[in-house]
């Protein structure tokens, strides 16, 4: 959103529900795994663009504690591996009980115009996927395989990357045909591809990048070229 000649806000939103300790929750792991994985997904998406992240709104609908402490718990703790102490609006569920687990994350972020990171790509451009698409019972906060706020991070900081994009439901596939159909560009995709580029990422587990040159990280995610922008 455009403030003014040389500032855009950036607003990021992600939801998690039927993921918890609940009773008619599909997939059962800890409230802080929620409020961590949650986070995540919307801080990946603002560090991405280039903004600079200012304020996170957690919406719980549940009870404040347990469920919604240890939602608070995890988002607090990924905003600490990144080096963020954000003021945090919050609401709980203090009228109804609930039977699943339900988190709304909102990060608001600003950038200024010459760092703002979104529709860079070129022709002849190289796509490639860093981590795994996952979803479900799949994700352990301790896999290597799958993306962190901490890989966007570096890769911020790798030159001749254009654009970096956070996988989510609609697959790499999804993310990468909606970029090129934008710019006005087509994706010749190799053959034998490595990984599921239907399936999806869930919380982010995989990010595009699209760069001109070889993509070379330090992070411990596999990276895989899949394509090429003509």
């Amino acid at each position: 959103i455009k403030l003014n000649e040389s500032l855009y806000m950036v607003v990021a939103c992600d939801s998690c529900g039927g993921v918890g300790e609940k009773e008619k929750d599909v997939v059962k792991v800890p409230p802080y795994i929620v409020g961590r994985l949650t986070s995540r997904v919307a801080l990946m998406e603002t560090l991405s663009v280039g903004a600079a992240p200012k304020a996170l709104t957690a919406a719980i609908c549940n009870e404040p504690d347990p469920t919604g402490e240890g939602m608070l718990s995890g988002i607090r703790e990924e905003l600490k591996d990144v080096s963020l102490d954000l003021p945090l609006v919050i609401s709980t569920e203090k009228n109804m009980k609930t039977y699943q687990t339900s988190l709304g994350i909102t990060i608001i972020g600003i950038a200024e115009k010459q760092n703002l990171r979104v529709n860079r790509t070129m022709a002849n451009d190289k796509l490639y996927c860093v981590g795994m698409p996952k979803v479900g019972d799949e994700i352990h906060l301790d896999d290597t395989e799958i993306a962190t706020s901490l890989l966007v991070k570096e890769l911020l900081k790798v030159p001749d990357i254009h654009d970096i994009i956070p996988v989510g439901s609609k697959g790499v596939e999804g993310e990468a045909q909606m970029l090129a159909a934008f710019l006005g560009l087509k994706l010749d995709w190799r053959p034998n591809l490595p990984i599921d580029i239907q399936k999806t990422a869930g919380p982010s587990t995989c990010v595009l990048v699209t760069s001109p040159v070889e993509l070379r990280i330090s992070q411990p995610q596999p990276v895989w070229l899949l394509a090429e922008f003509m």
